[in-house]
């Protein structure tokens, strides 16, 4: 299923900058980044709670936010782009 993630990390202070960061890295291990703070994650429903519950115990809830779009299975549909930085075809094969 593709999971769209957003978030806003305060990066009023030296820790919050490290916030940023670290939700940064844990969402490039999971998919791909779309925008600065978007990212589309090719991920099944497990992959989605156990991503989920690492970003909540590194963001700080009184300062930051999340949010999750479950765009399903059959997202392909659901998604346009228009401009620059075309999308990667997550279900391709992955070349390095």
């Amino acid at each position: 299923m593709l999971v769209l993630i957003t978030y806003d990390v305060s990066t009023e202070t030296l820790a919050g900058k490290k916030r940023l960061q670290r939700v940064a890295k844990k969402c490039l291990a999971y998919g791909q980044r779309v925008q600065n703070s978007v990212f589309e994650c090719n991920i099944d429903w497990k992959q989605f709670l156990v991503l989920q519950s690492e970003l909540m115990k590194i963001i700080n809830t009184d300062e930051d936010s999340l949010r999750f779009y479950n765009l399903g299975n059959n997202y392909t549909e659901k998604v346009i782009h228009i401009g620059i930085k075309p999308s990667l075809d997550l279900e391709g094969e992955l070349i390095i």
